[in-house]
């Protein structure tokens, strides 16, 4: 059964719109990622990945282009999770 943020990932994929900050905040929790509180955004880093991180502001709303990012920094970790497993 696909956990909570594997659900939204899909579901992100299909519509990259009107989506909030608190969703996003779920799905890289979701997929491990650590978030540390900066001035004005918050970076999302992966653990294990260093190099896969993103910043986010902090409003409600969100424009496409934080999702669409979101998505494919996912889709990112999942390939070097495969790639390291083996």
């Amino acid at each position: 059964m696909p956990s909570k943020a594997e659900k939204l990932l899909e579901q992100m994929k299909n519509s990259k719109s009107n989506w909030k900050r608190a969703d996003l905040d779920t799905l890289y929790e979701g997929f491990g990622f650590v978030i540390k509180h900066g001035g004005n955004h918050d970076i999302f880093k992966h653990p294990k990945f260093p190099e896969l991180r993103a910043t986010l502001p902090r409003h409600r709303q969100l424009a496409k282009g934080y999702v669409e990012f979101a998505v494919k920094l996912v889709e990112k970790l999942l390939e070097l999770q495969k790639e390291s497993e083996g």
